[in-house]
């Protein structure tokens, strides 16, 4: 099955906008809250998920976005909450679903197969400089740990332009993302903008998506209903967060509203 015969048998769709579920600072995170306790988490988790589906997403992938500042490596206590979280979700979840654990590939995989998801998006690899010192990869060992845990069914969707950091090296865009494709055989790929919010310049999706004709390519920040049309007219998909949210805050939570605008933008694009 080729990546775009599964996104469609998946997703219900081409074209999917995988919406994101973003947690609010963990236990073991500089902000958590420990008067407000994990309770309060899973509250803000399920209302955030309600209006997600209520609006009509195609998909949801849960992250815990508000871990700042991110660990490469990140401790037990985050995808044991994690799991926890989503673990008391899941009666309610009526869409597909995909978990990252922001920013560790194994950790990541992990829990997709603690938690039933079917796709990870994470950094599997290049090595790159950025607000989080020297960043580096190893997909090979991640390919085994997907491979051990029996996990093949679990699709990886690889971010090849990380946000806040920059590739260590004089490669074209459109080289690192053949042989991304070549020696790590993702089902998809996502190309983002320098931060959250931030969408991914135009040029740059043509320039993957010609590059790599045969794997699905998704816009992976900063799409909002002014853009998507444009967005989607080009990648394959889309992962939004930041334009769901009330207020345009990052820090909110999801606005119901501006979800269905979106998504009804969205189908009248397919038709």
């Amino acid at each position: 099955m080729t990546g775009r015969e599964w996104i469609k048998k998946t997703f219900g769709t081409v074209k999917p906008v995988i919406a994101m579920c973003h947690l609010d600072a963990l236990p073991g995170d500089p902000k958590y809250d420990m008067k407000k306790g994990l309770p309060w988490i899973i509250g803000r988790a399920r209302e955030n998920l309600t209006s997600l589906q209520d609006g009509g997403i195609d998909a949801v992938m849960f992250s815990n976005e508000f871990s700042l500042p991110y660990l490469t490596k990140v401790e037990p206590i985050t995808q044991t909450v994690m799991a926890r979280i989503i673990g008391e979700l899941l009666p309610e979840i009526r869409v597909p679903y995909g978990v990252n654990v922001l920013w560790d590939a194994g950790a990541s995989v992990e829990l997709a197969v603690a938690v039933g998801a079917s796709f990870v998006r994470e950094i599997f690899t290049g090595v790159y400089a950025g607000d989080f010192g020297l960043w580096n990869t190893n997909c090979g060992a991640v390919a085994r740990l997907r491979s051990r845990l029996g996990a093949e069914d679990v699709k990886l969707m690889f971010n090849i332009l990380p946000e806040a950091s920059v590739y260590l090296g004089s490669r074209s865009l459109a080289d690192i993302a053949k042989t991304t494709v070549f020696n790590g055989e993702p089902e998809m790929v996502c190309v983002s903008g320098m931060k959250a919010g931030t969408a991914a310049s135009i040029d740059a999706l043509r320039e993957v998506t010609k590059a790599i004709p045969g794997t699905p390519v998704f816009a992976n920040t900063g799409v909002s209903i002014n853009n998507v049309v444009e967005q989607l007219s080009v990648a394959d998909g889309a992962v939004i967060g930041s334009a769901f949210k009330k207020n345009n805050d990052f820090f909110d939570l999801v606005d119901q509203r501006k979800v269905a605008r979106l998504m009804d933008a969205v189908r009248a694009f397919r038709k």
